[in-house]
């Protein structure tokens, strides 16, 4: 009798409860449930349907055409319009019958499911259509996983409280129920319910669902099709057809049957559908999310747009729910015939031999990239080769690009008043008396009794017959050694250090000798510090003049944006996949891209491009692999390999294009490479940038090139060829602005400030243009970091703040890197040797 009475008495309450639910929207916040109920009603609002749903974004080629897609939830948006009648009638027949009486809330249902539960009978749901969309979209939308990241511990909480089994949520789902009635008619929830609701798998939606298991749309849904996924919302995962077909069959009969109770189908049509399979397809059809979905062949440029959107501002989340388009400069024929080139040159089943291209379109406003391959394909089965590594445009090259830096030693010996016609000294041998850091087997020790463990820097050509001196044109198309450590110490190794980061290598020179981000806890100064400060001069040393046989870590789309600045002339962009990105209404996004810059003058790097024209012609380093794929096109070109054959490259360019080939190695051990053909590892190594990296460069690009215009190289500036002075533009990068005017100005220079979004310090100078050198009375730009990198927005959205956000002062400065502690290095390639010098690692 005592039981009875309580539970009578807690039954009592129950409707009570709920009744007040029903009058909450009007009373406020109901006194009889719990803080903690309380707090939880209180802090949503039906307003939660205006939470944008995660969609797919689609990554395109430059024509528009898919090439991958991002997404964490599989959906497909659709209209009232575009869902069949009876897709709509299965799943009211089945969920909520009374759905167009009731008016968010089914109060008879609901009572009489509470007093079931209570009374220990069979556990009743009740929830409303309207019910069950609130709880989807807080589960599958608002509180959902954050991908790629820590979840949101708050979202975490929410997201179990919307799924939990009590009153407090659903008196919180009948509130929120009764507001979306109140603003949204029976076909809008409908429609909602529909395209938010799971069907496994991480399908979502209708669209999304018609698609995956039966390749169709949701207007073309039949009875037994709607029946089918109308009957999976209630438990996804049990009547999922494809790993439990017999439940599957037994609900969708189910819901037949109950579409005829409510007479939206006749018994003659339910027998019918009854009769039918389930019909699914094998298995679901839905793109693979993520880069893999585009491919081997693809799958490196799709990692590339991914990397570059999240260095620019996207975070992993926004990418993969926020439904943009991101039209992209990929070019599909280009990336096949580089892809089939860097395998044909070095087979992808290759052990330990990686062979990746990068090709860029030069421009004086944006550098695009185009296509980005290896030998490897990109994927996630190891087993048949396959890596994510970002081979192609990464600083993944551990062991340098040789010779090719001898681009930068030029650059900078024009800049200081040089020309590609002087005549440098090129002896067979050269022991320097300014640079330390030699092979104390090889080179003589310094003559102060203080450094007598020290030894000069000393090295030979790869090669005999080299004259004794040549002109710089010469000497870059057939690559001597000592003639370009003979002009770092004419010019200084800080400009040519500079050089490198100023014409393209700025990702690559910003990381350590091993290729890393650098590390201030590390015991070594190549490990401590960026490859910028371990070369360059310090207080007690000239440098490590290594440097120009290219003897340290680099990216290859890196190196071919070197090739875009030369052909640019001068002009330095980032190195770019995008075109544009729209947002899921089809809006352009505002997208906080580095600006381009004249890294240095127009006359230097034109002029530069005619001194690197030699080296596909006869005497070249890459005369033979050019004369082998027929190739007859004006071009920049310069090879590379270094000290002990673990790599060799091909930087080359265009009008129309620059590309690079890098071949290194990327196995456990650090042996050097034969040239075979193919390639294979062999202990000291034998290979020259001449060889498979040039192959694959002209085979490649003979064919990408078919059908264009041939076109001749830039004008030659006078300046620049037998030498003149020249005015000097001071650096004023990572100067105040106010420190970097008045350098400017002193020196003779006009200077116009922009401010530009940038992580640096507010105030600071992150960019200027021109670099290098100006005539005197020419304007510079400078531009001055904001200290803020804003979200990306629509073009139509609201501005972003208009000043940084509050932050304390940073700190660090420049390392002190010792001397390095490179061999002798040979640089060369044939036919004038092999290329490098010999960093320490």
């Amino acid at each position: 009798m005592g039981d009875g009475l309580l539970k009578l008495l807690g039954l009592c309450l129950l409707a009570g409860v709920l009744m007040a639910g029903m009058l909450f929207p009007m009373v406020g916040a109901l006194g009889v449930v719990s803080n903690r109920a309380s707090d939880t009603i209180d802090s949503i609002s039906a307003d939660l349907v205006a939470t944008p749903p995660p969609l797919i974004t689609t990554i395109t080629d430059s024509k528009g055409k898919p090439i991958s897609y991002l997404y964490d939830q599989y959906r497909l948006p659709v209209t009232a319009d575009q869902i069949s009648p009876t897709m709509k009638a299965a799943v009211i027949s089945v969920e909520d019958r009374r759905f167009f009486e009731h008016h968010g809330v089914d109060w008879k249902g609901t009572i009489r499911a509470l007093i079931s539960n209570q009374t220990g009978e069979d556990v009743q749901g009740a929830s409303t259509l309207t019910q069950q969309y609130v709880k989807n979209y807080l589960i599958n939308i608002v509180y959902r996983d954050q991908v790629g990241q820590d979840e949101d511990p708050g979202k975490k909480i929410e997201r179990e409280r919307a799924q939990e089994q009590t009153v407090t949520r659903k008196l919180r789902e009948a509130r929120l129920a009764i507001q979306l009635e109140q603003t949204m008619s029976k076909e809008e929830i409908l429609t909602g319910y529909l395209n938010v609701v799971e069907f496994t798998d991480r399908i979502f939606g209708i669209g999304a669902a018609a698609k995956a298991y039966f390749n169709t749309t949701p207007d073309k849904l039949t009875v037994s099709q709607s029946a089918l996924l109308a009957g999976m919302v209630n438990n996804p995962y049990l009547y999922s057809p494809w790993s439990n077909p017999e439940e599957a069959l037994e609900r969708r009969n189910l819901v037949i049957d109950r579409m005829v109770e409510t007479n939206s189908i006749t018994e003659a049509n339910a027998e019918e559908a009854k009769k039918e399979a389930l019909g699914v397809l094998p298995k679901p059809v839905k793109p693979t999310p993520n880069c893999v979905g585009a491919g081997p062949e693809y799958g490196f440029f799709c990692q590339y747009v991914e990397d570059y959107l999240s260095d620019i501002g996207f975070t992993q989340d926004q990418l993969y729910t926020g439904g943009y388009t991101i039209k992209t400069s990929f070019d599909a024929g280009a990336t096949k015939i580089a892809k089939r080139a860097a395998e044909n040159q070095v087979p992808k089943d290759t052990k330990d031999i990686n062979n990746s291209m990068a090709i860029v379109r030069p421009g004086k406003e944006r550098h695009q990239v185009i296509a980005l391959v290896s030998n490897r394909d990109y994927g996630l089965k190891p087993e048949l080769g396959q890596t994510t590594i970002g081979y192609p445009y990464g600083v993944e090259n551990k062991f340098g690009a040789g010779s090719i830096y001898k681009i930068f030693t030029s650059a900078a010996y024009l800049e200081k008043g040089g020309g590609i016609n002087n005549v440098i000294k090129t002896p067979s041998r050269y022991v320097s008396n300014k640079f330390v850091g030699g092979n104390p087997e090889r080179c003589p020790r310094t003559p102060e009794p203080d450094d007598a463990d020290t030894s000069w820097y000393c090295l030979t050509n790869a090669g005999e017959g080299y004259p004794s001196q040549m002109t710089l044109r010469k000497a870059l198309a057939t690559s001597p050694n000592t003639g370009f450590v003979i002009l770092e110490e004419r010019v200084g190794m800080d400009p040519v250090v500079d050089m490198a980061s100023r014409l393209g290598l700025r990702e690559s020179m910003a990381t350590n000798l091993a290729g890393n981000t650098p590390d201030p806890e590390a015991e070594d100064q190549e490990y401590k510090v960026s490859q910028s400060q371990f070369f360059r001069s310090k207080p007690n040393s000239p440098g490590n003049a290594s440097f120009t046989l290219g003897p340290s870590p680099l990216s290859t789309l890196e190196l071919a944006n070197v090739g875009a600045t030369l052909m640019s002339g001068g002009v330095w962009c980032p190195p770019t996949p995008l075109i544009e990105v729209l947002d899921r209404n089809g809006k352009k996004v505002d997208i906080a891209e580095q600006p381009c810059e004249q890294a240095v003058s127009e006359g230097l790097a034109n002029t530069l491009v005619h001194g690197l024209s030699d080296d596909d012609k006869p005497g070249g380093t890459a005369y033979d692999a050019a004369r082998d794929f027929g190739w007859d096109r004006p071009m920049l070109g310069k090879t590379g390999t270094t000290q002990d054959h673990r790599s060799a490259g091909f930087v080359g360019a265009t009008p129309q294009l620059s590309a690079a080939v890098l071949t290194f190695n990327d196995g456990r051990e650090p042996t050097g490479i034969c040239p075979g053909p193919p390639p294979y590892t062999c202990g000291e190594g034998r290979i020259y940038g001449g060889q498979a990296s040039a192959h694959t460069w002209f085979e490649a690009m003979g064919p990408i090139h078919q059908g264009t215009q041939v076109r001749g190289l830039p004008p030659i500036d006078p300046r620049f060829v037998d030498g003149s002075p020249s005015a000097q533009v001071p650096d004023v990068i990572g100067d105040s602005q106010q420190d970097a005017t008045s350098q400017l100005q002193q020196a003779g220079y006009k200077v116009v400030a922009e401010e530009i979004n940038s992580s640096a310090a507010q105030g600071t100078v992150v960019s200027q243009s021109p670099r290098g050198n100006a005539l005197p009375g020419e304007t510079i730009t400078i531009r001055v970091s904001t200290g803020y990198v804003p979200p990306p927005r629509t073009s139509e959205s609201s501005p972003p703040p208009s000043g940084p956000p509050p932050s304390g002062p940073g700190n660090g400065g420049p390392g002190n890197g010792g001397p390095g502690n490179g061999g002798p290095g040979n640089g060369n390639d044939p036919p004038g040797g092999n290329g490098n010098g010999g960093a320490p690692r």
